[in-house]
């Protein structure tokens, strides 16, 4: 039932209660009023007039309703008919591939059944041949086998006699060379005291030597070298000078004779005295103060041969450390080397 008509019906019901009752309306209105017959008559007939059309919009909704209502019923039915076939259908069906399902489990087992029988004939058929091959091949590898056992016999008997032999010579050469080994610690040692002898006497032909480092050779152009050094020393150490008013000197040269244009340093001066005293005061008052000759610093030191000059940079060590530690050895220069010689000897 719809709103609209629920709403037609109430509202009749409220005037019917209303025309019905009319002390009830007049009393909530007013005490005054009052209804005629005539008035009475046509609230009547217009209230069975609105109950009439009322009841056939009633009827007529009701009709409608009742006809859509089984209208879709059938509609309903006739779905939930074919849904019921289909199901039934399908359960059809679905025995059909249970079964068809268990008669293929039974022939799958029945063939896996045959298949392992074939497989262990065959296994053993294999097995069968394979043993036959193997003992033909086995008697074919003994025999081969047995030809190189003969073989290897005789490799060995002739390693083992080989084997004599090279023991024999290894002997002879281990001997041959502990000889060689101490012919050559003889010859090393002998070598060993040679050079020794050899820097020694170098040394000794130097004794005389002076080694002027850092002296520009532009100073050649202008005066000899002769010259240079006796202004080098009237300029630093005068009192060195003899009575003549110069040092003797027996030779002086630039070292090496040719210039190497790679080098940028100077050449060293070689300058060999004639009497070694005066050297040792020259040294001596180099070591006092620094050198130089018309504004350009020069050291002085002794000639000696390049392994000594090697050596010493050890020995300086040496000292340099015992100065740390706070030993200051006073001694000449000769006096060291002899020091340094000693201590090499001995291999401290």
């Amino acid at each position: 039932m719809s709103k609209k008509i629920k709403r037609t019906i109430d509202s009749f019901y409220s005037e019917r209660e209303q025309l019905f009752n009319p002390e009830e309306t007049n009393s909530r209105q007013s005490p005054d009023n009052c209804w005629s017959p005539i008035q009475k008559a046509l609230l009547e007939e217009t209230i069975k007039n609105l109950k009439r059309e009322l009841e056939e919009k009633w009827g007529k909704e009701r009709e409608a309703m009742q006809e859509s209502t089984e209208k879709t019923y059938n509609s309903l039915k006739e779905k939930f008919d074919k849904v019921e076939k289909e199901n039934n259908s399908l359960k059809c069906e679905l025995e059909k591939v249970k079964n068809s399902q268990e008669v293929q489990g039974n022939r799958i087992c029945e063939l896996e059944k045959e298949n392992n029988s074939l497989k262990k004939k065959k296994k053993i058929s294999e097995m069968e041949k394979n043993s036959i091959e193997q003992n033909d091949s086995f008697k074919n590898s003994i025999g081969h086998i047995q030809k190189e056992v003969k073989k290897a016999n005789e490799e060995n008997n002739t390693l083992k006699i080989r084997t004599e032999q090279i023991e024999m010579t290894d002997s002879l050469r281990q001997e041959e060379s502990v000889k060689q080994n101490q012919k050559n610690e003889r010859l090393e040692k002998n070598v060993k005291y040679l050079l020794e002898k050899t820097t020694d006497l170098e040394n000794r032909s130097r004794r005389e030597n002076l080694r002027i480092i850092g002296l520009p050779e532009n100073y050649d152009e202008k005066k000899s070298l002769d010259t240079i050094l006796q202004e080098i020393i009237k300029e630093n150490c005068p009192e060195v000078i003899e009575p003549e008013g110069k040092i003797g000197v027996e030779r002086i040269h630039r070292t090496p004779s040719e210039k190497d244009p790679k080098i940028k340093t100077p050449r060293n001066i070689v300058a060999k005295l004639q009497n070694f005293q005066i050297k040792e005061k020259i040294l001596q008052a180099d070591r006092k103060k620094q050198f130089k000759y018309q504004g350009a610093t020069i050291r002085v030191t002794q000639d000696l041969a390049a392994s000594t000059l090697k050596d010493q940079k050890a020995w300086n060590l040496i000292f340099r450390k015992a100065k740390e530690l706070g030993m200051q050895p006073r001694m000449n220069y000769p006096a060291k080397l002899s020091i340094f010689f000693l201590w090499k000897k001995m291999d401290i």
